[in-house]
């Protein structure tokens, strides 16, 4: 079976239980200030909406992630965060973790 062929069956894998995680998917909308961000994520600098999907044992975990994981690539959560369970993109792995990470400027240029 190939690797592709093997990635779009996870899905159906956790919906019938051959394969199980202890952690939730969810999606996260985090307001706050982007910096000089680190190389592969772009956003001029100021106010901002932060978007990332996470895989994480509760709401409270996700929300930590993003504010931890925006602070190591140069986003300030300084508002509000908007926690969703929501349908997965990516498998889970064996530890919570964050990917898709996007970037909104908002307010006068």
């Amino acid at each position: 079976m190939s690797d592709e062929s093997q990635d779009s069956h996870w899905k159906l894998e956790l919906r019938y239980g051959r394969r199980v995680t202890p952690y939730k998917h969810f999606t996260v909308i985090a307001d706050g200030l982007a910096g000089e961000l680190t190389d592969g994520f772009e956003c001029r600098a100021g106010p901002a909406i932060m978007t990332m999907k996470t895989w994480a044992s509760d709401a409270d975990e996700s929300a930590d992630m993003a504010r931890s994981i925006g602070r190591q690539i140069g986003f300030s959560v300084t508002g509000r965060i908007e926690i969703y369970e929501t349908e997965a993109e990516r498998a889970p792995g064996e530890h919570p973790h964050g990917y898709d990470i996007k970037f909104v400027p908002y307010g006068p240029d």
